[in-house]
């Protein structure tokens, strides 16, 4: 059983699993943001727990690896980044470490804009840009927001 595990559980595979597995999530934020199902599913803990799981097997590789002090090479500057991302596994647990928060923040656009009632027409654009670029989108946001709440707030 293990054996058979450790051969669906590769670097490539997990990546797939995780690339489309967000899909559904994110296709819930944008379609529904304001939905029971969605709440439920891309609200609550479910995917970033499954992410979470695959981001700690990855550390765990990383270690087994023998190259646990690797990772402090992305702070002497870009040369270091550059050579943790040829690094398969490096370049695994930063991609997961992405769709965690990247959704977390498009999670937080749907409620965020359901709060400041954010027309639907609005919200899916900014979530969608959000899902591709990240910090875009969540600029994008905040100007959506300011129009709707009526102020410009940093602190939220």
């Amino acid at each position: 059983m293990i054996n058979a595990l450790d051969g669906l559980l590769t670097f490539e595979n997990i990546y797939l699993f995780a690339n489309w597995g967000v899909v559904p999530f994110w296709l819930l934020l944008i379609l529904m943001p304001n939905q029971n199902i969605t709440k439920f599913f891309s609200h609550s803990i479910i995917a970033p727990l499954l992410l979470a799981v695959a981001y700690i097997f990855v550390v765990k590789q990383i270690i087994l690896e023998g190259n646990t002090f690797e990772g402090f090479k992305l702070y002497l500057g870009l040369d270091g980044l550059d050579e943790m991302y040829t690094n398969e596994s490096f370049r695994l647990v930063f991609w997961l470490h992405f769709l965690a928060l990247s959704l977390f923040v498009g999670a937080w656009i749907a409620r965020d804009g359901e709060r400041h009632t954010v027309p639907k027409a609005l919200l899916s654009p900014c979530i969608i840009i959000t899902y591709f670029t990240g910090p875009f989108g969540i600029v994008i946001y905040w100007f959506v927001r300011i129009f709707y709440a009526k102020k410009i707030n940093f602190n939220e």
